[in-house]
């Protein structure tokens, strides 16, 4: 996904993000319900930057606000089912 960055500067704001996410994941999901799922990042437009979470079984709004305080910036989330027993969580951040 980064390969297709061209801007430096933002090339490593986004190498950030992945980087406090990876770093911090196991402190704000004690349960491991993210940890260890698919995960994506892709770049939509040049305007945001999208993180989702595959194949999560549950979620609580304390791992969404821990997620969000990793980022460490503007950020909005969303929660949808994938199947009857997993959830997709996305995480979008604003990139202007």
């Amino acid at each position: 996904m980064l390969d297709t960055v061209t801007d430096p500067e933002l090339r490593k704001r986004l190498s950030d993000i992945q980087d406090q996410i990876r770093g911090g994941l196991s402190r704000v999901d004690p349960h491991r319900r993210l940890q260890g799922r698919p995960v994506t990042h892709r770049v939509i437009s040049g305007q945001t930057f999208e993180i989702v979470f595959s194949e999560v079984p549950r979620i609580d709004e304390t791992e969404v606000l821990g997620v969000k305080k990793l980022i460490g910036q503007l950020c909005f989330c969303s929660v949808s089912p994938a199947t009857a027993e997993t959830l997709t969580v996305s995480f979008v951040v604003p990139l202007k």
